[in-house]
């Protein structure tokens, strides 16, 4: 950027274009590679979770998932903004609970990236370890 200032300022308006163009590409090349992963994910995430889920009118079901290292099999989850299952039926969500709710997941949004930061510094410490030993 400071090249970029002083071609400008000695008035060689020629070398800064150069300049600005040859950073907005190298900006154009990162973002679209940014996008390209993004969308590939979101298309892999559709794949994988289009066969698992099945929705049947207000509900929807869940044939296999894991949570807390456990199998769950046949889940009936709402298939509506704001609803919840109750013994097999769905009932509105109290405003309290949609507010807990919405909290506990901001929450856990900045705990899980804490954790997988933690996860990939170990990981990390790991490798350089093993490449240390020659493994």
């Amino acid at each position: 950027m400071q090249d970029f200032i002083s071609k400008l300022l000695a008035n060689k308006l020629v070398e800064a274009r150069e300049l600005l163009e040859d950073r907005l590409d190298d900006l154009i090349d990162e973002k679209l590679t940014e996008v390209k992963a993004l969308i590939a994910a979101d298309m892999f995430d559709y794949d994988l979770n289009e066969g698992n889920v099945q929705k049947m009118g207000r509900l929807k079901l869940v044939r296999v998932r894991i949570r807390k290292g456990k199998v769950q099999r046949r889940k009936k989850l709402s298939n509506i903004k704001g609803y919840t299952t109750r013994g097999g039926v769905l009932t509105r969500m109290p405003p309290m609970e949609r507010r807990h709710r919405k909290l506990a997941a901001r929450m856990s949004r900045f705990k899980r990236r804490a954790k997988m930061g933690q996860a990939l510094r170990k990981r990390k410490m790991s490798l350089r370890r093993r490449s240390s030993m020659g493994l």
